[in-house]
């Protein structure tokens, strides 16, 4: 941007809880962030969650990560993470992902597993795509559910950021026509599916990949 040019004006939809880290970042880069959570996120399922007895658990985001730390009982064997930002999460935690897949989708994760898998648990969101569940037999337990929200009136931006396969759906459904920004294939699948236009994918599926992302579109 020149002197004197209008700041590109950035839609972050993350849901509340995790939204502030992005817009801090992105308006560290001189942009104007314009805050709208488009889903909520509320945990469900059981109080605790028993992980022994599992070869693998399988988690793909990071909330169910979260999620899954909070309630777990139990030694957890080898964890499967499906991108760096949940690995993170695990991280953070003193545990060490077994599996992170160079391709942050289930399809990415599913050809890097080793075979036989064993017995594996799934934990995650309870819209979750049953691919990697399925193919693998695995047991699932929802930790959370994904629900829509519908600002009135809708944003304005220039650009808007898109975290999640969730967020792209919901953002798809207001109607509006500006360029996106995905985390990853799997969200850019969702939102390409929805009509969206994503002009840049981070290139590492996490929070340093998405601001890199943004810098780009913004220069």
């Amino acid at each position: 941007m020149g002197p004197g040019s209008k700041r590109l004006r950035v839609i972050v939809t993350r849901a509340r809880g995790q939204l502030e880290p992005l817009a801090r970042r992105i308006e560290g880069l001189g942009l104007e962030v314009v805050r709208c959570p488009l889903i909520e996120l509320e945990p469900i399922g059981p109080e605790h969650v028993e992980v022994d007895g599992y070869d693998w658990v399988v988690v793909t985001s990071p909330f169910g990560a979260r999620e899954l730390l909070r309630r777990a009982r139990g030694t957890l064997a080898r964890v499967a993470a499906i991108g760096p930002g949940t690995a993170a999460v695990f991280v953070e935690a003193g545990v060490e992902p077994a599996l992170v897949p160079a391709v942050s989708t289930q399809e990415g994760l599913l050809a890097e597993l080793p075979r036989p898998a064993g017995r594996v648990l799934f934990a995650g969101a309870e819209s979750a795509r049953p691919l990697l569940a399925e193919e693998l037999g695995a047991d699932v337990v929802p930790l959370y559910r994904t629900s829509a929200l519908r600002p009135d009136p809708p944003p304005e931006g220039d650009l808007v950021v898109l975290a999640s396969a969730s967020a792209a759906e919901a953002f798809a459904a207001l109607g509006l026509t500006l360029p996106a920004v995905s985390i990853g294939p799997e969200t850019t699948r969702a939102a390409e599916a929805a009509g969206v236009e994503v002009v840049a994918e981070a290139q590492t599926h996490d929070l340093d990949g998405l601001v890199d992302a943004v810098e780009r579109q913004a220069n």
